[in-house]
């Protein structure tokens, strides 16, 4: 089965969400727990006529007979949009978690149903990996965030984000630049384009891969909107990545939803000085955020134990390092400028004559030292940086 295709015994309860999410605002917690409770053909009934319904009916009032679902569902199908509801094949288990959570800000509670625009399923996108942020972000936000998604979706994963200026669209660049898979969660209709500076990557996500939203066909974008977008990113996902976000970036709101529903919460630091990664460091050192820079440690948080594991960075082997602690002892002893003979070294290093001067020879032939007269010196040159002198052996 494709991702196009939707479950057709669902066809009545879909009609049914479909008027409730026109009488009602996407996220609304009391809508989604009425339709969980008393189904969906019980509530929408209730709202055209007017019925209590926890006072949702009296907000549903000023929409009562602006639409006609067959005929919306009908004109969404025909500009390329399907109505993906709980109990299609395509329906992602992960927005069910999204039932039992708590609300954030008035805002939760598992979507009547999500439009989809483009030929990517999604029932395929159960293993991906949000990356948010700022959408005035840096340079170097927006290089970590393309890094990050292309390294991601290089294995496979799906790179989910919001399409919005900044850290999103360096996250979908990133996951097209390896020709990996990438969705946008939109805050307006799936057949609208917002922000209109970025139509031809919203464009070509909708004909390569796809774009989600709740809002019904049409829907303008708005900041609670955006608000309840965030919950899907975070439930759409295994884990969230958060690049760059000050103390009041939406994104820190897709984070609070990746902690809620238990989901895998990541933070890119940035300059202690930046305001744009304050939010990130808040996440870090109060919300359990783990701290991540690289592809491959976002990969190992995600992956099952075991199957992704990194190995622990460390400097770059030097010359020096492969000396033995009794030759490091001796090197240290010997001046930088003016020769010492062998007698003084061993003094300086607390080492028996006879065993300094074959260890000076040793590191004669390595290039550390050199002979000058009956004394050594170090070299000229620091073996372990060609080209440069050698000024500092306690480097």
């Amino acid at each position: 089965m494709s991702g196009r295709d939707v479950d057709p015994s669902l066809d009545e309860d879909r009609l049914h969400r479909l008027g409730i999410a026109h009488l009602t605002e996407p996220g609304d917690p009391r809508v989604s727990g009425l339709v969980d409770d008393l189904g969906a053909a019980v509530v929408h009934e209730g709202l055209l006529r007017g019925l209590d319904l926890q006072g949702v009916e009296l907000d549903a009032a000023a929409r009562v007979g602006a639409t006609e679902p067959a005929r919306v569902l009908e004109r969404a199908h025909r500009s390329g949009l399907r109505f993906v509801v709980p109990g299609d094949t395509e329906w992602p288990a992960g927005l069910d978690d999204l039932g039992p959570a708590a609300p954030v800000a008035r805002h939760g509670g598992r979507p009547l149903g999500v439009w989809v625009r483009g030929p990517l399923g999604l029932h395929e996108i159960a293993a991906s990996v949000a990356v948010v942020g700022a959408r005035a972000a840096t340079t170097y936000g927006t290089d970590v965030a393309s890094r990050i998604a292309a390294g991601v979706a290089a294995t496979g994963r799906a790179v989910v984000s919001g399409a919005a200026f900044g850290i999103d669209q360096s996250a979908h660049r990133g996951a097209l630049a390896v020709d990996g898979r990438t969705v946008g969660v939109l805050a307006c209709g799936a057949d609208r384009v917002y922000p209109q500076a970025h139509a031809r990557l919203i464009e070509h996500l909708a004909d390569e891969h796809c774009l989600v939203s709740e809002t019904v066909p049409g829907g303008a974008p708005t900041r609670m909107r955006f608000l309840s977008r965030n919950r899907l990113i975070a439930a759409l996902t295994e884990g969230t990545v958060v690049v760059e976000a000050a103390l009041r970036s939406g994104a820190l709101n897709t984070a609070n939803w990746a902690g809620r529903l238990h989901r895998h919460l990541m933070g890119v630091p940035g300059p202690v000085t930046s305001t744009q990664s304050a939010g990130v460091h808040q996440l870090v050192r109060e919300s359990g955020a783990l701290l991540v820079t690289h592809p491959d440690e976002v990969l190992e948080v995600v992956a099952p134990a075991g199957e992704q594991l990194t190995t622990r960075a460390r400097g770059e082997d030097r010359a020096r390092d492969r000396l033995t602690h009794r030759q490091q002892q001796v090197l240290e002893a010997v001046p930088l400028r003016r020769a010492a003979d062998d007698f003084s070294i061993a003094g300086t290093a607390g080492v028996a004559p006879l065993e300094v001067r074959g260890t000076l020879l040793t590191l004669e032939e390595a290039g550390f030292v050199r002979r000058e007269g009956v004394g050594w010196r170090l070299a000229d040159h620091d073996p372990q940086l060609p080209g440069q002198p050698f000024l500092d052996w306690t480097g």
